[in-house]
């Protein structure tokens, strides 16, 4: 599996992503600039977490409009897969390749702490190689993850089985909508979650549940 993370202007996750994509893999992945106009011939794209651009305008805004994204954006038509971590998923939705908006957590305080997810959707390229319904535990960094879409667009996420992560219903730690943590786009090759699955793939970071995600991609796209 070639693959290759997206460096923004203050991102901080970047190199997380890298670590876990080379660990996993065996081969290290491309770091690409957001200036660069194309992607390197690849099978996934991550866009990390951090705060793109100080998060000015609004969180991801301005990376949307990024010259590497219009390349993002056109290989993600023809199948590429791409996902979105924390800020990856807020330049998502930016970027209109998935539907709502993230907003201000519900408690207007940044929250950093590991919480409790429930695996909602395993037919995908992303979770596989989980169970449907399993519990698992990746860590929240963020300030603006409050999932929001309107009741059409929820329901048909919903209806779709395009809700993949879901909070636990009593460690929701930001007010998103129906619990929801990570969603896929209509073509299933775009996942956006705010959760970080990339610091938990070492046991000595302090959890492993994010292995399966990636274990999952290099199942799929090897």
């Amino acid at each position: 599996m070639k693959s290759a993370v997206v460096v923004f202007p203050a991102s901080n996750c970047d190199r997380d992503a890298a670590v876990a994509l080379e660990q996993i893999s065996g081969t290290k992945p491309a770091m690409v600039w957001h200036g660069d106009g194309e992607l390197p011939d690849v099978d996934l794209v991550v866009l990390p977490g951090g705060f793109a651009h100080g998060d000015y305008l609004r969180c991801g805004a301005m990376a949307a409009l990024s010259p590497i994204m219009r390349d993002v954006k056109a290989k993600a038509d023809k199948g590429l897969a791409v996902l979105g971590i924390c800020n990856g998923f807020q330049v998502l939705t930016e970027a209109g390749m998935l539907p709502g908006a993230l907003m201000r957590n519900a408690g207007l305080k940044f929250v950093c702490r590991p919480v409790s997810l429930e695996v909602d959707e395993t037919q995908s390229a992303f979770t596989r190689k989980y169970e449907k319904g399993q519990h698992v535990s990746f860590p929240v960094a963020n300030g603006v993850g409050n999932y929001y879409a309107d009741a059409e667009t929820l329901d048909r996420l919903e209806g779709e089985g395009r809700v993949v992560f879901r909070y636990a219903a009593d460690d929701n730690p930001n007010g998103s909508a129906r619990n929801i943590a990570g969603i896929l786009n209509e073509k299933r090759n775009v996942l956006g979650l705010m959760p970080h699955p990339e610091r938990v793939c070492d046991p000595l970071l302090g959890g492993t549940d994010g292995r399966a995600l990636f274990e999952s991609l290099l199942e799929a796209l090897s």
